[in-house]
This record gives structure tokens, C-alpha cells and sequence, in this order.
């Protein structure tokens, strides 16, 4: 073998050796029968990226652990929802989840998001079934406890009536939010000050992936527009004194505590339905509620799964 060719057998030879140990697969998580290797993370960091581009901002290893406890939810979640749905029988449901998410990322239809996830090398159909999960999760959430949600609706009729009648202007807030709640023996305000930090030093959005229990953490806390008639008047107070881009002290709400970022706001001068309004604000309240319930279910269903990282 002349020196060219043994010159190109090594190159050959080190370029192969580079792709293998680039692919090697490394099991990263194991609980019950199931493995997380370190190619599921990097799927699912594309996915959270996709999500939440603001990620990307973040130091490498906590966007892995993001996508590690992402993950592990999603695998604790599923087993629960297996045992009474089937996963193949929700089209519908599956249509109605993915439409939601089509309209908040504006996006034109299916075919443009199928090219849009091909692009950043995402598989569709494992993300039609990440969201399938998560909507089966809160079907089982709402069928498991919501005879549990305390609904007030007198005093909610009364918050909107007194809300509409004394401004002669109202608006409509994109919100985002961080929603934790308060363990045993936990010194809160130093939980406080680490989120204040955290927000401060990475922004909200990001803060919200590490630290909001809330359904809307993978989303940056996302919360989208909401009108101020849908919005409990305790929170609402709070919004009101804040200019765009800036966020309100932590609100004690029930189970927690929950902070709010105004990302834009725009006057609105059409006439109100009451009984509309009052129907939003219930459903908000009841999901807030649920969501609650949502966290304290997970949490007891993971204490009782043995999780090894490696």
C-alpha cells in the first residue's frame, strides 16, 4: 500500500470512528422497564426548541435536564393514561389538540407543520403522541377530580360586572406565567429570590421550563391573550400596574404561588356579553384548579416509580 492510499485508509478510518462515537447510544435514565437514552434527550430538546426557541440560551446542561424531567413526565403520564385510554382510537381528539397548537404557533395547516418539524428533524407522528398523552392526561385529570373544583360564580359575576361598569376602557393581555407551589418545610421566600434571580438572569420564559409545575412551562409559561373580564380580580389588579415585558411579585393564589408577565396589551371597544365573559373566567378558573390537581396527582405517581440517572 503506496503512502496515498494509507493516507486516505486513516482519514477514512478516523472519520468513522468519529460518526460511531458520535451515535453511540447511552442509556441516560432508566425507571420501571423503560430507558431514556441520550438520543431520546436530543429529540426532545428539538422538540422543547421548538416549543420554546429561548432555550436555546441556555447553558447545555440545563437544557438536559429539561428535557430529561420532559421526558420522564411524559413516560410517567403516559403509563397512567394507558391504563384506561387507547391511544388509537382519539382522532378526534388528537385533531382538536393539534389545531390548538397549529393556531398559537401560526401556522398555516398540517402540511406546513409536518414541513416545519421535518426541518429541525423532528418525527410527526412521535409528536402527535406527545400531545396525545398530555390531552388524555388532563381528560383523566378532569374525569378523576373535577367534582373537586370549587367554583364561585356569583362572586365571579359580581368581580365582572364591577370591572366592566368602572372602566371606561378595557384591554386584552398576552400573558405568560410561572406557577410553583409550596412544599413542607421549604423556606418559600428562598424560593422566591431563586426565581427573581433566575428571571432576571435568563429571562422569564426560560425560568418558567426549570421552575413552573403549570401546563404552560414547556411553552416558555405561555398563556397567550386574554381579556381582563377572564381574569380573577386578584390577579387582574396586578396585571394593571404593570408596564409590557415587566412581571408581578409572586400572587398567592390557591396551592401556590403564581407570577404573571405581561408580553403586550391592546384596547378593545366592542360591546361585552356578561354571560361570555362569565363562561371564559369560569373555565379559567376551573383549569387553573385542575392543573393544581394535575401536579399533586404526578407527584404521587412518580414518589412511588424508581428513577436511576446515570
Amino acid at each position: 500500500m503506496n503512502k496515498i492510499k494509507l493516507l486516505i485508509f486513516i482519514m477514512t478510518l478516523l472519520s468513522f470512528i468519529k460518526y460511531a462515537q458520535a451515535n453511540l447510544i447511552e442509556i441516560k435514565v432508566k425507571l420501571q422497564n423503560e430507558i431514556i437514552t441520550n438520543l431520546d434527550i436530543d429529540d426532545e430538546k428539538k422538540y422543547l426548541f421548538f416549543l420554546n426557541p429561548k432555550l436555546l440560551e441556555l447553558e447545555e446542561l440545563q437544557i438536559n435536564k429539561i428535557a430529561i424531567d420532559s421526558l420522564i413526565n411524559e413516560i410517567i403520564k403516559k403509563k397512567e393514561v394507558e391504563r384506561i385510554f387507547s391511544l388509537d382510537q382519539n382522532d378526534k381528539l388528537l385533531d382538536v389538540v393539534e389545531n390548538n397548537l397549529l393556531l398559537k404557533k401560526k401556522i398555516k395547516n398540517k402540511e406546513e407543520f409536518i414541513q416545519i418539524l421535518n426541518s429541525q428533524k423532528l418525527d410527526y407522528n412521535n409528536i402527535k403522541q406527545k400531545l396525545l398523552v398530555e390531552a388524555l392526561w388532563n381528560q383523566l385529570i378532569f374525569k378523576k377530580y373535577s367534582e373537586n373544583v370549587v367554583i364561585n360564580r356569583e362572586e365571579l359575576k359580581t368581580n365582572i360586572l364591577s370591572q366592566y361598569n368602572k372602566n371606561k376602557k378595557k384591554f386584552t393581555y398576552n400573558l405568560s406565567e410561572i406557577f410553583f407551589a409550596e412544599s413542607i418545610g421549604e423556606n418559600i421566600k428562598q424560593r422566591i429570590s431563586d426565581i427573581n434571580k433566575s428571571i432576571s438572569e435568563i429571562g422569564f420564559e426560560n425560568t418558567a421550563n426549570i421552575y413552573s409545575i403549570a401546563s404552560t412551562a414547556k411553552k416558555g409559561g405561555l398563556i397567550g391573550w386574554v381579556n381582563e373580564l377572564q381574569i380573577s380580580s386578584k390577579i387582574g389588579i396586578e396585571i394593571k400596574k404593570l408596564d409590557i415585558n415587566q412581571v408581578t411579585k409572586p400572587i398567592k393564589v390557591q396551592n401556590g404561588f403564581i407570577i404573571i408577565k405581561l408580553n403586550d396589551k391592546k384596547e378593545f371597544n366592542q360591546k361585552i356579553n356578561i354571560d361570555e365573559q362569565l363562561k371564559r373566567l369560569i373555565n379559567n378558573e376551573t383549569n387553573r384548579q385542575l392543573n393544581n390537581f394535575s401536579t399533586i396527582y404526578y407527584k404521587k405517581l412518580k414518589k412511588n416509580i424508581d428513577i436511576y440517572e446515570y
